[in-house]
């Protein structure tokens, strides 16, 4: 590959991200996840690879990836190991890809934790809009990959590949409790169905007391006629043994399997607003679409969003993550469609 070209050998580029990958990556895998978010993603200029050794142009060239308008990543450049130590990123680095993208910052209220860094590279004046979205997709780029990302003030992230390992399983299909409980029994014996009481259930309860259905003291309120409001009560009484004999359809449900001390894994279905973007078009998502979510919830919730997580929680997560896949898996094998990481980013079935 190529060096960095206009780089100072004894300087790091100033003003630009990096997108930073190891060996083994292709400018292909590249293209495929600015696809899975950027709906006008393409090449401006495909890279080119020497075909053979006696090709006249011996040296590979770079391409240029648009992701929006304004915004492209240029690419691979080869990195040598004394350019990775000056630029501080990890040893494994061997190719860079700087990005062009608008400089747009904000001040922004530091809530929550600083799971990807973006608070120790940028302080107070965050990312936005188009370089925020650029910056989020390069990082996810990064973690799937096992890669790394030096922002333009010098900070270099390194977003761990197992921090994000929820999976998504979407389908078309909309599958009884039972058949995900089956699924997830496969992997963890211990699952049970976890789903919340319906308001026909709970209504249903109410009446086998032989209580009134719902204790309204407020009813009928700027009412002053007296008959009047018990008509409205009556009418709400009606009302309620009408939703106790036809109670609404589920709308979701869930599975839980209990992890003891690494906390537990959970599977959520629910009809699906959002997709991925490499999936819109497609005949099978055109209607109803379910997503069955596989979710780790860690024995310390806020430790999710620590950039430098525990040992524990990073033992408990590692344990976690095989679930998850393996779950994941055996799901989309009873009902179908494909698997999406927390990115938004496809997984094939057969590698989890």
């Amino acid at each position: 590959m190529p060096r960095l070209t206009g780089w100072p050998q004894d300087a790091p580029a100033p003003g630009r991200h990096l997108l930073l990958l190891p060996d083994g990556v292709v400018a292909e895998e590249v293209e495929v996840l600015a696809i899975s978010r950027f709906s006008a993603a393409r090449w401006d200029r495909p890279p080119r690879v020497p075909m053979s050794r006696r090709d006249s142009a011996a040296q590979p060239t770079p391409g240029v990836l648009r992701l929006g308008r304004l915004s492209t990543v240029t690419g691979p450049f080869g990195v040598e190991p004394a350019v990775a130590a000056r630029l501080g990123v990890p040893g494994d680095i061997v190719s860079a890809w700087p990005v062009d993208v608008p400089r747009e910052r904000h001040a922004a209220l530091a809530i929550g934790g600083d799971r990807d860094g973006l608070r120790r590279a940028f302080g107070a004046q965050q990312p936005v809009r188009e370089e925020g979205r650029v910056l989020r997709w390069l990082i996810d780029v990064a973690r799937r990959l096992g890669g790394a990302v030096r922002t333009d003030t010098g900070a270099v992230l390194v977003p761990e590949m197992d921090a994000a390992l929820d999976l998504t399983v979407v389908s078309d299909r909309w599958v009884e409790p039972e058949v995900v409980l089956t699924a997830a029994r496969r992997v963890a014996p211990q699952a049970r169905i976890d789903a919340p009481v319906s308001s026909g259930d709970r209504l249903a309860s109410v009446a086998h007391t032989g209580r009134a259905l719902v204790q309204r003291p407020d009813a009928g309120i700027g009412v002053a006629d007296a008959d009047e409001r018990q008509r409205l009560h009556a009418e709400a009484d009606a009302f309620d043994a009408w939703m106790v004999a036809h109670p609404p359809a589920a709308e979701g449900f869930g599975v839980l399997i209990d992890l003891g001390a690494d906390g537990a894994v959970s599977v959520r279905a629910e009809t699906e607003g959002e997709l991925p973007l490499v999936l819109h078009g497609l005949d099978w998502t055109q209607g109803e679409v379910v997503a069955y979510r596989v979710t780790w919830e860690p024995p310390e919730l806020e430790e999710l969003e620590a950039e430098k997580p525990s040992l524990a929680h990073r033992v408990a997560r590692g344990r976690a993550a095989q679930v998850v896949r393996s779950i994941a898996r055996e799901v989309q094998l009873d009902v179908g469609g494909e698997v999406a990481d927390m990115a938004g980013f496809l997984v094939d079935p057969a590698e989890l």
